[in-house]
């Protein structure tokens, strides 16, 4: 499938914003540029919010997602949208997106301290969860906080490497969770790793440059979901 958006932030999640074109404005007034900083939903990570600014005028987004092939930036109620062709500005909350980049990254790190198939999961601004299929394994919460924060503390340099499709299926082990798979007409696969050995998996989200980024992270509620599944949350520690 041709994709009509160029995604910058694929190369470099630190871009805050971007200049871009209006392709299209779609029925229900959602705007299709030709390129965008802003994530769309996908992979258990909400889409970002932001302003587009043009001609001195600015419209609040709300949300973006995927449809039909295209990203979305959906805007905020009823507001005066810029038509085909126009140039604006893509800006994104600056603030929000880094809070969800360093929580993208800490629910890896939660996905290596916890030797488990994953089954689910989402990422927020203010807590985070995994669910695991935990089997006879026991979560220590005292022991899962050290480990994390261990892993923060060590500073891991986090970074984008891409593989072929055919190198993707021979190492089924690199989705991690078993109901977020990349798409099945993609003929590169972007992989997250972390430090040398820390964790290594498919993804398509934002994430920090280094674990020290993150900040210190706290364990919250460890929630029984069936006979194998649990679900653990993560917070960032200066929300505690």
């Amino acid at each position: 499938m041709t994709h009509r958006t160029a995604e910058v932030f694929r190369d470099d999640a630190y871009i805050r914003a971007c200049e871009a074109n209006v392709l299209d404005v779609n029925e229900r007034g959602g705007i299709v540029l030709d390129q965008t900083v802003f994530y769309a939903t996908g992979g258990g990570q909400p889409g970002d919010v932001g302003t587009l600014d043009f001609d001195g005028d600015s419209i609040s987004i709300g949300t973006t997602i995927r449809a039909e092939g295209d990203i979305i930036h959906v805007p905020y109620g009823d507001q005066d949208l810029p038509g085909p062709g126009t140039g604006v500005t893509a800006a994104l909350d600056w603030e929000r997106r880094h809070r969800l980049m360093r929580m993208h990254t800490a629910t890896h790190l939660l996905c290596s301290a916890i030797p488990c198939g994953v089954t689910g999961g989402s990422v927020g601004t203010d807590k985070s969860r995994i669910d695991f299929d935990t089997g006879e394994y026991k979560i220590d919460k005292e022991f899962l906080s050290a480990e994390l924060n261990r892993l923060v503390e060590d500073d891991h340099k986090v970074e984008t490497v891409w593989i072929t499709r055919e190198e993707f299926d021979a190492q089924p082990d690199l989705a991690r969770t078993m109901t977020v798979k990349p798409p099945a007409d993609a003929e590169r696969i972007r992989l997250v790793k972390i430090g040398d050995d820390v964790d290594l998996q498919s993804c398509g989200g934002t994430h920090v440059a280094s674990t020290g980024e993150i900040g210190r992270l706290r364990i919250g509620k460890v929630d029984n979901k069936g006979a194998r599944n649990r679900r653990v949350y993560i917070h960032l520690g200066e929300d505690a």
